[in-house]
């Protein structure tokens, strides 16, 4: 059965994975109280990374920003693994993503712009979060970007 989150989904011109395997011994999200807290995802679509790293000058944002809604992706995929469903979302409290890039990259954040735009356009103003965003010099798999997220649930 399809969630009003999932038919936004669709208007976007989107869909969920059909999976997002993990790459180590971690669980996708875990539940304590009304938070769940989500495992960082990668630009992986059911376990194939799409976009790498390491980005450096002259790199087109919006080549990120698809790898960053592609993590986002995965979480909504783990949120319903998780919670059941979309519907069960109250908020998206906070994001953090992580960037492959050279030294000196100043547009990280535009890049993790990519995940935290998706969640606004899903849920509107429960959406908004907090974020952190910073630059690593590597992520698992070679990929490009990485984002977790805590939500809460109703």
């Amino acid at each position: 059965m399809s969630c009003l989150i999932e038919a936004r989904l669709a208007e976007l011109g989107l869909e969920l994975p059909p999976s997002a395997p993990s790459r180590a011994l971690f669980l996708p999200g875990k539940i304590t109280g009304n938070l769940l807290f989500l495992s960082g995802q990668i630009c992986e679509w059911e376990g194939v990374p799409k976009y790498f790293g390491p980005v450096g000058a002259g790199f087109d944002i919006t080549t990120g920003q698809a790898a960053a809604q592609m993590c986002a992706l995965n979480l909504l995929y783990s949120i319903k693994a998780v919670a059941g469903s979309l519907s069960a979302v109250s908020q998206i409290v906070r994001l953090g993503g992580f960037v492959a890039s050279d030294p000196g990259y100043p547009d990280g954040p535009m890049i993790v712009n990519g995940a935290s735009r998706l969640f606004i356009d899903l849920w509107g103003d429960a959406g908004r979060h907090v974020r952190t965003a910073v630059n690593v010099a590597a992520l698992p798999a070679n990929a490009l970007v990485e984002v977790e997220a805590t939500v809460e649930l109703r």
